[in-house]
């Protein structure tokens, strides 16, 4: 058995976010994604049992590395609206910061391949928000309704608004962010 080697397990998921960026999942081929990483087909094998596993495994690596970023700073005892506040500014920087991976996340979450994803372990990574969002309901702070309703008024405006191709004339800057954090913020308070 050949030792697994990290940077090239690096230069493969490099590759594979490249690829289907350019080419899309279908045309992303292990033969493709391979040469593009300067491995082998065969040394893709070492790390992943299969297209679909290196798809998955690399939408996990992306979200692991989001998750880092967003939480960066990450403080429960600063005020709830700063923490939320903190985390939308860190949102941004990340993406201006790696384009190229918010827009692999962005096509992998709108694919079939989203549902192989482990949803409880990738959920892990961001524990430390969705405690204080848990928080700030029996807080009273923010309105007390479903998770995932709560989750479409905070998360999904800086998604949005963070993706060039959907929002073409907004001119992202912190004025723009303050504004937009704002009205996720005035949609969710109590």
């Amino acid at each position: 058995m050949r030792i697994k080697d990290l940077n090239k397990q690096e230069a493969i998921i490099e590759a594979t976010i490249l690829l289907v960026n350019e080419i899309g999942f279908v045309s992303s081929s292990v033969s493709k994604i391979a040469k593009k990483a300067n491995v082998s087909p065969a040394t893709l094998y070492i790390y992943y049992k299969n297209k679909e596993d290196l798809l998955v495994s690399t939408y996990v690596e992306v979200k692991k590395k989001m998750s880092k970023a967003l939480l960066n700073g990450f403080d429960d005892s600063m005020p709830f609206r700063d923490v939320l506040e903190k985390f939308w500014k860190n949102g941004f920087k990340f993406v201006e910061t790696n384009k190229a991976l918010f827009q692999y996340t962005e096509q992998f979450a709108n694919s079939p391949f989203s549902e192989l994803v482990n949803q409880e372990e990738l959920e892990k990574h961001f524990e430390p928000m969705i405690k204080i969002l848990h928080k700030g309901i029996e807080q009273k702070v923010i309105k007390d309704v479903p998770f995932d309703i709560l989750a479409t008024f905070i998360f999904y405006p800086m998604l949005i608004l963070a993706n060039s191709k959907k929002c073409k004339s907004l001119e992202l800057n912190n004025d723009t962010i303050e504004v937009a954090f704002k009205l996720a913020w005035d949609a969710i308070k109590l």
